[in-house]
């Protein structure tokens, strides 16, 4: 996997021209609309699997090893205080496994992004931020597709972890931009506000970013087999 870089305290990979088999971000509205659909997909069905192997096991012991997993799993990243607090409310049932801590913080990255475009306050100025925020959850809504996988495919194969960094990579780009273009406005409340929740979003993302890049340190530190 390629080396991160940091600009401004976030992680983000070595720029590189998207290559062709990466789809364009076209129709932007649906694909976000989709890549919702997707993650909770995701969430639904690794839900099912935990509950199985939960059956079998103290459900007690489960949420201590869960809770210690993603302590390890967070230590990996730049900002693990917000790992934790964007991973933990949706890990539920609790699991131990890498892959779907980094389900879980796509998730939580997406969810960010699409609320900030939500709550985007009627200014004419914030309309850059309004693009970029939907190119944000574009790169992520793809990212998210990309990891529903069909039975036999591998879902952490090397074209596809490329792929993923440089989706996750260019949403962190997005909003690092819409930052820019925020510290043009001024520094009135509304702004800082603004700047605090963009804040927010680019870590869960480049926590999103640092657990992909130590994905397979993290398998092989926890005993686990790649998917």
């Amino acid at each position: 996997m390629e080396s991160i870089n940091f600009a401004k305290g976030y992680g983000k990979v070595n720029p590189t021209e998207e290559s062709n088999h990466i789809p364009p971000p076209n129709r932007r509205r649906r694909r976000i609309i989709i890549a919702a659909l997707l993650t909770l997909l995701i969430a639904s069905l690794t839900t099912l699997l935990i509950r199985r192997s939960a059956s079998k096991s103290n459900p007690s012991q489960l949420a201590s090893n869960s809770a210690d997993s993603l302590k390890t799993v967070c230590s990996v990243t730049r900002y693990p205080d917000s790992c934790l607090s964007s991973i933990s409310p949706l890990n539920s049932p609790p699991s131990t496994d890498p892959l779907r801590f980094f389900n879980l913080s796509l998730h939580a990255s997406l969810l960010e992004v699409t609320t900030l475009k939500s709550q985007l306050i009627p200014e004419a100025a914030m309309k850059d931020c309004a693009e970029l925020f939907d190119d944000a959850a574009s790169q992520l809504g793809n990212s998210a597709e990309s990891i529903c996988v069909g039975p036999g495919e591998e879902v952490l194969a090397e074209r596809r972890v490329s792929d993923l960094q440089t989706w996750i990579s260019a949403s962190l780009t997005d909003l690092d931009t819409c930052l820019d273009e925020l510290a043009e406005m001024g520094s009135s409340t509304a702004v800082g506000e603004w700047k605090g929740k963009v804040q927010r979003a680019m870590e869960y993302i480049s926590n999103t970013l640092a657990i992909l890049n130590n994905i397979q340190r993290l398998f092989q530190k926890f005993g686990l087999k790649m998917p």
